[in-house]
């Protein structure tokens, strides 16, 4: 099947799934979306729909100017997260390669602002400013959420959607293990169907 490229101008992005209000790093995970008959759409795709998406959560000006290469980074990690992601709820062992993005992201920049001196004001702190750093800034911050997210109590109840194709993550509450009402229809429908059809249904 011919997998068809959608931009986020056309598809309206899904209602968060549980947990992404908490975790970042969540909502980073699930800022691309598969839909059916195998269209993808990725909210990240552009330079401007990665601005718009950090500017969104409070991590990047939304006049920053981000590039290709600031949004190609926030894509990669993306990847990364959710490889260690599917690694924790599937119970397999992380990739390296994985865990080395995360770190690096963590310690690449400074953890505090910076002691900053203006001629004429005298000594401030205040964190970098080019495009860059900020995005620096961004990387660092979902990395550490996600860091934290592996490391607590609730990434005993991370779990992939349950609702094909959808490959979204959510922290699950209770029995549910669907991102959406949308994704819980269709899994609900999937079910009925499979019933009627079984041999012997009536």
């Amino acid at each position: 099947m011919r997998r068809v490229k959608e931009t986020a101008m056309e598809v309206p992005a899904p209602p968060p799934a549980p947990g992404e209000e908490k975790h970042l790093s969540l909502a980073l995970a699930n800022s691309a979306i598969a839909l059916p008959g195998g269209h993808r759409v990725d909210f990240l795709g552009t330079p401007a729909q990665a601005n718009h998406w950090l500017a969104e959560r409070g991590l990047a000006p939304a006049d920053v100017g981000m590039r290709e290469m600031c949004a190609t980074q926030l894509r990669s990690l993306r990847e990364q997260i959710r490889s260690l992601f599917a690694s924790r709820t599937e119970g397999l062992p992380a990739l390296p390669a994985a865990l080395t993005a995360i770190n690096d992201a963590m310690t690449r920049v400074p953890t505090a602002p910076l002691l900053l001196w203006d001629e004429k004001t005298g000594p401030y702190r205040a964190s970098p400013r080019p495009t860059t750093a900020i995005v620096d800034h961004s990387l660092a911050t979902l990395a550490a959420d996600a860091a934290d997210l592996l490391t607590s109590p609730a990434a005993e109840r991370l779990t992939a959607c349950g609702s094909p194709p959808c490959t979204r993550y959510l922290i699950r509450h209770g029995r549910r293990h669907w991102c959406s009402t949308r994704c819980g229809d269709r899994a609900r429908a999937a079910r009925a169907y499979a019933r009627r059809t079984q041999p012997g249904a009536e």
